[in-house]
């Protein structure tokens, strides 16, 4: 299990990384944003590619689904803390960072 506080740090970890409210979620954004996280904390939403996304689900699909809306037929991929070890979620979120520092 990954907690809340453990994502934060990693996500404020990348170069360049600030952390921001975003309507009802914490944001993570470089450039861009390139995650999001509910209050609750259980959880976080990844700005992936399509492709990205299909891999990560593909490989834990108990940790990674797609999100489920329109957002989620873009790549956006939500993240379950509670079924993360951490080493796939750390690997997806520098993915999500890369993806965020273009612009």
């Amino acid at each position: 299990m990954v907690t809340s506080e453990a994502f934060r740090q990693w996500a404020l970890a990348f170069e360049g990384a600030v952390e921001a409210p975003h309507f009802d979620r914490t944001a993570f954004r470089a450039k861009r944003i390139f995650a999001t996280m509910p209050a609750d904390g259980m959880s976080a939403n990844l700005v992936l590619t399509p492709d990205q996304q299909e891999m990560q689900c593909g490989l834990y699909p108990e940790v990674f689904s797609p999100v489920a809306n329109k957002w989620g037929e873009r790549g956006w991929t939500t993240a379950s803390f509670a079924a993360a070890q951490g080493p796939e979620l750390r690997a997806a979120l520098e993915i999500a960072w890369q993806n965020g520092c273009r612009k």
